[in-house]
């Protein structure tokens, strides 16, 4: 049992070192360098927005795309079967752009059949998918361009999405969240080389890449998650461009967060299952890391979540020696883990913050990430594990109205 509480303990430890030092590496050797904004040609890029039940958001995020730098573009939008206002909208928006398209399904099929459609429905050969309620800041597309254009390995890039609702604790630690920590994941992961997901709210992909993967599965709880690991194992290369902003809405709700943070652990379980096997091959070793850190990750869950169980089960028995846990309050070891944990959430937030001025003043916030946020992803993960394993293979993953926020 020692070991398993010091696993507990030293997992978290290490991985913050891990980060704190792919962020700093990334920064200083990748993120800093000056790329010319002015591109050899603009050739034509396909903006896909899946939408279900977006009437309250779809004409902002439609109307915030004209003031996009990059010109060449069109804008299709697919309406998965919304049963409010949200297709009578888009043909409204549809008839002042001739430049828009819209893809109406009348049953509901999921957002992977639906960009799969508007993948193939698209004129271009680079396409930007952005949730119904993104606003994709105005030279992001330009920022995407680079990547394609001088590099034609490159299948697709995830963005940097930016939480814009904080009228809550709870909206106030996500802001923290997708910068200090989201963000030095996904600059640690390319470092290593491989990347987990690419953001499903902004992602630009390459579509003959997609085309050579069968585009989106649409049994996936994930669709975002699932893609990612279908094109590297294909040998894609998926690249990340923090300058890529884009400004979201999520959960301000200890229910609407408990939801989306399910969905987020049943997809990446789905994923260790279904590409299992694909990691007993040599030629795939460049991702065993990414694949691997998960599985930890979901071991530490189980392991932190029987710490917590042991010691209050000592309290109405008592256990033999060596296995009980005497206390999980934190002692001095605990306070070195929190210190270290703050430490890589303010250097992700001082990372971030030439991309959004004063988003250190988050730093208060986040001290309550570690003790909150580690529970609920415990809880999240034990209980999307055997939703995944127990899930029919085949079994379509349509759409559910999000938690857009207050």
């Amino acid at each position: 049992m020692q070991f398993i509480y010091s696993f507990v303990f030293y997992y978290p430890l290490f991985m913050a070192f891990v980060l704190m030092t792919g962020g700093f590496c990334y920064h200083f050797f990748r993120e800093r360098q000056n790329y010319p904004e002015v591109l050899p040609e603009e050739p034509l890029v396909s903006i896909l927005i899946p939408c279900h039940n977006e009437e309250e958001c779809i004409i902002q995020t439609i109307e915030y795309l004209d003031k996009q730098e990059y010109r060449n573009l069109e804008i299709i939008a697919i309406n998965d079967a919304s049963t409010d206002k949200t297709l009578h909208l888009l043909k409204g928006l549809q008839r002042t752009r001739p430049h828009m398209r819209v893809i109406n399904m009348t049953t509901n099929q999921g957002k992977g059949m639906g960009l799969t459609m508007a993948s193939m429905a698209a004129k271009g050969e680079y396409l930007v998918c952005i949730d119904a309620d993104a606003l994709l800041d105005a030279k992001a597309i330009k920022f995407f361009m680079w990547h394609f254009l001088n590099f034609p390995r490159v299948g697709a890039i995830t963005g940097n999405p930016r939480v814009r609702n904080r009228t809550s604790i709870v909206g106030k630690i996500q802001v923290g969240e997708f910068s200090s920590i989201v963000g030095m994941i996904k600059r640690t992961q390319r470092i290593i080389g491989k990347i987990y997901t690419v953001s499903g709210v902004i992602a630009a992909f390459r579509k003959s890449a997609l085309m050579s993967v069968g585009f989106w599965s649409n049994d996936m709880v994930t669709e975002d998650i699932d893609i990612s690991w279908k094109l590297q194992l294909k040998f894609w290369d998926i690249r990340y461009e923090p300058r890529a902003l884009c400004w979201i809405l999520m959960p301000e709700t200890v229910r609407g967060l408990w939801r989306q943070r399910l969905r987020w652990a049943q997809g990446g379980s789905e994923v260790l299952r279904k590409y299992g096997r694909s990691m007993l091959d040599w030629a795939q070793r460049r991702i065993w890391p990414i694949y691997f850190e998960y599985v930890l990750s979901v071991l530490w869950a189980y392991l932190f979540t029987l710490t917590i169980v042991m010691f209050f089960l000592d309290k109405i028995i008592d256990l033999p020696p060596g296995i009980e846990v005497r206390s999980i309050f934190p002692g001095w070891t605990g306070v070195i883990l929190a210190i270290v944990c703050l430490c890589q959430v303010l250097i992700g937030l001082l990372i971030d913050s030439r991309f959004e001025k004063g988003i250190t003043k988050m730093f208060f916030w986040l001290i309550w990430y570690p003790g909150v946020y580690w529970i609920l992803n415990a809880a999240v993960t034990i209980i999307g594990l055997p939703k995944a394993l127990l899930k029919k293979k085949g079994t379509p993953a349509v759409w559910e109205s999000p938690d857009r926020g207050f």
